[in-house]
């Protein structure tokens, strides 16, 4: 950058200095999100060699295989987090939403509104549903940049996933709905005082909306300021691969069909999926966890596409921007596989020592303060909100009880604690980033400048909030 490029920049502002600071140095130090998950478990091996007690190299190596493919692999969980990302895709898709993606990308007339756009739309859905939220925004984004020659389209996509840094404090957090869940294996709360906690007393606390809400308007002030005067044209196989609706016969019109295809285009058969899953989820009590958090979008999303072959290559589509996380979620398995690594009884798990080490002199004020900051730090190593509270929960749990917290509210905040850093963590953090990257044909390096300056605003309006919450609980 040439001092006349950096008077320029100083004169647009201090925020937009900083971005265009973490741009430059993200784009040369930020390694593919692979190498990342690979040094972060270097990382770990060598903290486990210096803080767990008995800790070598061939039980370290056992633990890391556990955690892949062992007894206590991430496989479930992963899968499961993977359909709620394919079936949020798959319903951003759907013919009227798509439409309605088509038409609303159609509105902003300069590049910093369609970045509000991306950024509003994937705040909203995140807040319902963070597959979809995660994938509408980007989605939105490749419209907006289809439209506009010479936009930023790095900076169009960062901003679908600044959105995405309230997925916590949503209907589908997966911590707030494990806590529901007394079946769930993640529900430590329950495991450890047999009680559950309700979304009443996490979700929808005031800490948790009221701190959204302010992250949110903050953002998009940010998004405004921060605004890129260079451009990055989108590679044009980014429009090509848009997933087109199957067309059944009706390209065809002279041919005959066959059984097979009036099968695929039996529209009733869509209809019974969706009315058996929402009257099982009615006879149910209409208990919202994980599972039925999937069960409702695929059902949804099977009547949006109409036909069984409509819905086939939606599906089919969808789960081509998963593939990364695929790959990845073995890596950051068997990083959970070592931090529970235990060689013997009378020592300390890496996640226990590092859990241990963030909450030491807590009282009940500081300590969803500095479990929050543990969550932050954790979430670098466990980037799954489930999988990451069944690492640092039990300790935040027993550090509660051991302070005479025992009520389901504080325990909630305990819980939330955790879930916002690790969505504050996120946009520092590539993992979730990936299926953006997928759908954009980016590098990280692209995207990932601009969303520091979202992790910076949510760090700090988030430490207030589980500051003040223990305060008016």
């Amino acid at each position: 950058m040439t001092i006349e490029q950096d008077r320029e920049v100083k004169q647009r502002g201090v925020m937009q200095y900083v971005t265009t600071l973490c741009v430059r140095y993200v784009e040369r130090f930020m390694p593919d999100p692979y190498l990342f998950a690979v040094v972060l478990t270097l990382i770990v091996v060598g903290l486990c060699a210096l803080l767990v007690k008995g800790a070598t190299p061939q039980g370290m190596l056992k633990a890391w295989y556990g955690g892949v493919w062992g007894a206590q692999n991430i496989f479930t969980f992963a899968f499961q987090m993977v359909l709620i990302l394919v079936t949020g895709y798959m319903l951003a898709e759907a013919p009227i939403l798509k439409r309605a993606i088509i038409r609303i990308a159609s509105k902003p007339k300069n590049q910093v509104q369609g970045a509000l756009l991306c950024f509003g739309v994937s705040a909203v859905f995140s807040l319902l549903n963070w597959g979809l939220g995660l994938v509408a925004g980007a989605l939105v984004a490749r419209q907006v940049a289809k439209r506009r020659a010479g936009a930023h389209f790095g900076y169009l996509i960062a901003a679908a996933f600044m959105g995405f840094i309230v997925w916590t404090q949503g209907l589908s957090s997966s911590i707030a709905l494990a806590n529901t869940d007394t079946d769930s294996p993640i529900n430590v709360i329950h495991k450890m005082t047999g009680t559950n906690v309700p979304l009443k007393l996490t979700i929808f606390q005031p800490y948790s909306w009221v701190s959204a809400i302010v992250v949110l308007l903050l953002l998009a002030i940010a998004i405004w300021r921060v605004e890129p005067k260079e451009s990055l044209e989108p590679d044009p196989a980014v429009f090509e691969e848009e997933v087109a609706p199957a067309t059944g016969d009706s390209d065809q019109p002279d041919r005959r069909r066959t059984f097979a295809e009036w099968l695929e285009d039996l529209w009733i058969l869509n209809v019974l999926v969706f009315v058996a899953g929402i009257t099982y989820f009615w006879l149910s009590g209409f208990v919202l966890h994980i599972s039925s958090m999937i069960m409702l979008l695929t059902v949804t999303s099977a009547l949006l596409h109409r036909t069984p072959i409509r819905f086939i290559h939606a599906f089919s589509g969808a789960a081509k921007v998963s593939g990364p996380l695929l790959l990845q979620y073995p890596l950051y398995g068997g990083i959970i596989g070592l931090l529970g690594y235990l060689p013997e009884p009378s020592g300390k798990a890496l996640q226990t020592v590092l859990a241990e080490a963030l909450v030491t002199g807590a009282n009940q004020y500081t300590l969803p303060f500095l479990t929050f900051i543990g969550s932050v730090i954790i979430s670098l190593f466990v980037p799954s909100g489930g999988g990451h509270w069944a690492v640092q929960g039990p300790v935040a749990v027993d550090s509660a009880l051991a302070l005479g917290q025992r009520s389901p509210a504080y325990l909630g905040l305990i819980s939330m604690s955790v879930a916002v850093g690790e969505g504050v963590a996120n946009m520092i953090q590539p993992f979730w980033l990936l299926p953006l990257l997928a759908i954009a044909k980016l590098n990280v390096r692209q995207v990932m400048g601009f969303t520091i300056i979202a992790f910076l605003i949510g760090l700090v309006v988030s430490s207030a909030a589980v500051l003040i919450a223990p305060q008016v609980l």
